[in-house]
Order: C-alpha cells, then sequence, then structure tokens
C-alpha cells in the first residue's frame, strides 16, 4: 500500500472538470456496474445529532473495483469541519489489486455535482438562465459550476438561512443574495437545493411553469428539501430507483402518503442516458433526486486515476 498513489482534494480538483466529468458519468451509467445497497450505519453522538457511515462499494467485472467510505456529523460546523469526510480506494477487479487512494470528500462533491447537471442536461429547459441554490454548504460552488457548464446561466442567486453566509458564498461565485426564498424560486428555470432540512423548503407553489428542481441534500427518509406538492406538480426522476425509493424522504414520504405512485417515477439516470424521455414539453415542471450511487464514485475514481496517470 506504501506505494499506492495518493491524490489529494487539489488534485481532484484539477483533474476532474466538470465537462470531462459529466461524460464519465453518462459513459458509467450507459455501460452499467455492480452496485450492492450501501451501508448505512448511524453513529450516536452525546449531545448531538446522530452521524452517519456510509459504505459504498462498486465493480465492473473485470475492469475497476473501489469503495468510499464516507462520514456525515451535521453537527461539525461547532468545532470548524466539514459535515461530510470520506476516503476512496480503488482497486483492480480483476486481481483486487490496490491502485490508488483518493479524498473522499472532493471526489463526493464533484460526482455528485456532475449526477445533478447531467439529469439537468435531459431535463432542464435548454434556454434555462436563472440558477437558484438553496444552502450555503460546501457543494453549492460545485453545483453552481456544474448547472453552469450544461446550460446558459446568466444569473445564480443563493439563499440560506444564515444570510451572511449567503452574502459570503455568492460573492465567491459570482451570485446574488436572494432574500425572498419564494420570490427567488418563482423566477427560477433551475432550483437546486443541498441542505440537511427535515422540513421542505421549496413549496410547488412557486415553481413556474418549466421549471427543473434539483432535490440533493436529503438521503434519509426523514429528510424534506421540498413539499408533496412540488412532487405533485412535476415529472418525477431519480438517479436511482434502488436508493431515492427507499432512503430520501422528498420520495418515500411522497409515496407512503399517495402524493406519488412508484409507477409515476419516470426514470432513473440510467435510463436517462440510455435514451428514455426526459422533458417532453416546455412548459412541464421537472424533478430530480438524488441521494448518491457508488457508480458515481467508481467512474470519478477512474477519470482521476486516468488521467493522474497522464
Amino acid at each position: 500500500m506504501s506505494q499506492v498513489p495518493v491524490l489529494d482534494a487539489a488534485t481532484l480538483r484539477r483533474v476532474l472538470d466538470m465537462p470531462g466529468l459529466i461524460a464519465a458519468l453518462a459513459e458509467a451509467f450507459a455501460a452499467g456496474a455492480e452496485v450492492p445497497l450501501r451501508h448505512h450505519h448511524p453513529v450516536p453522538v452525546p449531545e448531538r445529532r446522530p452521524g452517519m457511515l456510509l459504505l459504498m462499494p462498486a465493480w465492473q467485472p473485470g475492469g475497476l473495483m473501489g469503495v468510499k467510505i464516507v462520514t456525515v456529523f451535521p453537527d461539525n460546523g461547532q468545532d470548524g469541519l466539514a459535515s461530510v469526510q470520506g476516503s476512496y480506494l480503488l482497486m483492480s477487479a480483476a486481481t483486487g489489486v490496490p491502485l490508488a487512494m483518493m479524498d473522499g470528500r472532493m471526489l463526493t462533491l464533484r460526482r455528485t455535482a456532475a449526477a445533478s447537471a447531467l439529469a439537468a442536461s435531459h431535463l432542464a429547459r435548454p434556454d434555462a438562465a436563472t440558477l437558484v441554490m438553496v444552502g450555503t454548504g460546501a457543494l453549492i460552488p460545485h453545483l453552481i459550476e456544474a448547472h453552469r457548464s450544461i446550460r446558459p446561466i446568466t444569473r445564480t442567486l443563493v439563499w440560506g438561512r444564515d444570510p451572511a453566509k449567503a452574502a459570503a458564498l455568492a460573492a465567491t461565485v459570482g451570485a446574488e443574495v436572494a432574500v425572498d426564498l419564494a420570490a427567488a424560486v418563482a423566477e427560477a428555470d433551475i432550483v437546486s437545493a443541498a441542505t440537511l432540512s427535515s422540513d421542505p423548503l421549496i413549496q410547488g407553489v412557486w415553481l413556474k411553469p418549466g421549471a427543473h428542481v434539483d432535490l440533493v441534500g436529503g438521503f434519509t427518509p426523514t429528510m424534506r428539501e421540498a413539499d408533496d406538492e412540488a412532487i405533485r406538480r412535476a415529472a418525477v426522476f431519480v438517479d436511482t430507483r434502488v436508493g431515492a425509493m427507499h432512503e430520501a424522504g422528498d420520495i418515500t414520504q411522497p409515496l407512503a402518503n399517495g402524493t406519488l405512485a412508484p409507477s409515476a417515477v419516470r426514470a432513473e439516470l440510467a435510463e436517462l442516458v440510455r435514451g428514455a424521455p426526459g422533458r417532453t414539453a416546455a412548459d412541464q415542471i421537472t424533478l430530480f433526486k438524488s441521494v448518491g450511487t457508488a457508480i458515481e464514485d467508481l467512474a470519478a475514481a477512474a477519470l482521476a486515476h486516468r488521467r493522474h496517470l497522464g
């Protein structure tokens, strides 16, 4: 293991440009891979919200194999730490030999944003110009970069519970601060949310015809970023049915209360890249819910490793 190269966050940030990464994800989803359901292990934290340990393996027989170990501790900010930490080990799927260790946090940030952009390339209007970002966490700049790379975004607004954080973030990404979330969403061609909220922030009545909603943050059945009316009004798509329909509160709760029927989930990301219909009308509201899948990590790690070797 001592000779295995280590790709740190700065290296991954450099080699995983959005156009190249989005293309790599599209190729990986089209080809498919073995992706066992990821392990979730709650970790109690005294006097704080519990953390979560996630184990995410994937492999392509005879090709590459990898596993990501991720922790999500939502109260890490109290200690000046990022809420998401992680490492990724890339291996040969033919021999099991380790090929590279990578910063799991940066890998996750880049591939998560690229997956949203890949979905939006099928679901957002081609002329989408106004992007509203909900949240102020580490993923937000990557999501903004990703959406800007696939649509002609000319105006970006950032909303957060803490106006000071929203203002600081907006200044770094060339965006405006959204003071009124309802008014901002009403103008948005793309609404992207990456929060840890347990209560819906995006109200369906705010969405204008033709809007695309990108829900990224919630990864447990108790977390919600959009309300039932948003689900009711939208054509719903997911990154994977096995993940989103069992883990994501934005999907599981509407399924449980009858707002959404399982058959109403139009397609998952692999089906979209293989030609399933995405947006079918200019005034259609579309909604994409991602919880993440290890095939995205494997595709991103393979691209990073290939580019690092030159």
